[in-house]
């Protein structure tokens, strides 16, 4: 064997060994590279309380509730579910009804999200990626014209 075939073989099993790993580690990634979850998406994928993830979807029209101090308590709605979410700070200027935002926390008992930090737009055109496309496959956004308000999803009762 010459010493240029052996360096083509260790070469190649050296590109094979690494190709491995990095479909490993995708592999061990694939439910963690999501930018956020929709409030039907927690349901969906039965995500477990107390594991930290990215919440996103539009503020529910009428959901948002001052506490004492800096509570804040509000829904977040993909228009077909929604989760109430709890936030002690301040949220930021741009925030409010009918919004897309993205909350990161942990999901408590009682589809109750525990959020400890809250992204919201910053201009009048902009909507978070992850929201606009989520919106879009559901049929609700398209671009240039401005999402639907945020409705709370009706109980059976109110349907009727």
């Amino acid at each position: 064997m010459t010493r240029r075939r052996r360096r083509g073989i260790l070469i190649g099993g050296a590109l094979c060994v690494l190709a491995v790993a990095v479909g490993l580690v995708l592999m061990a990634l694939r439910d963690s590279i999501v930018f956020f979850h929709t409030p039907s998406d927690l349901t969906a994928k039965g995500i477990p309380e107390g594991q930290r993830i990215r919440l996103g979807g539009l503020v529910a029209t009428g959901s948002v509730k001052r506490g004492q101090g800096a509570d804040v308590e509000f829904a977040i709605t993909d228009t077909a579910e929604q989760v109430t979410v709890r936030y002690r700070g301040v949220l930021p200027d741009l925030f409010r009804e009918g919004q897309g935002v993205v909350t990161e926390g942990k999901l408590e008992a009682g589809r109750v999200f525990r959020a400890d930090t809250v992204l919201a737009k910053h201009d009048e055109n902009y909507m978070p990626p992850e929201v606009a496309k989520a919106l879009k496959e559901k049929g609700l956004w398209q671009h240039g014209v401005p999402p639907p308000a945020a409705t709370t999803p009706q109980t059976a009762s109110e349907k009727k």
